[in-house]
C-alpha cells in the first residue's frame, strides 16, 4: 500500500514539473517571439507576453530591452527583473542591446 501512495506522489511530482514554466538560462527575442516562447523568461505570465506581443504588433520591434517599458504593465522594476532573460537581436547577450 505504501508503494502505491509513493507511486502517487512521484505521478504528481511529474505532473506539476512539466506544467510548471520552462525557465532557462538562454535570451529570448522579444522581436521574434510568441507568447509561449516569452513565458519561458521568468516574470513574465500570459498576460504580460501578450502585451508584449500587442504591443510589438502596434508599434514594431522594440530598438532596445528598455524599450519594454512602453508596454503597459512593465515599469522599471519589473523591467529590471526580466531583462536577463531577453534580447533584441540575435545575439545570447541579455539587457540593453
Amino acid at each position: 500500500m505504501k508503494w502505491k501512495i509513493w507511486l502517487l506522489a512521484m505521478i504528481a511530482s511529474v505532473a506539476m514539473f512539466i506544467s510548471a514554466p520552462a525557465w532557462s538560462n538562454e535570451t529570448v527575442n522579444v522581436n521574434t517571439a510568441t507568447v509561449e516562447q516569452l513565458q519561458a523568461v521568468k516574470g513574465i505570465g500570459p498576460k504580460l507576453a501578450a502585451a508584449i506581443v500587442d504591443y510589438r504588433n502596434a508599434h514594431g520591434n522594440f530598438e532596445s530591452v528598455d524599450a519594454l517599458t512602453g508596454v503597459k504593465g512593465i515599469g522599471g522594476k519589473k523591467l529590471d527583473h526580466i531583462r536577463e532573460g531577453l534580447r533584441t537581436d540575435d545575439a545570447e547577450d541579455p539587457g540593453v542591446q
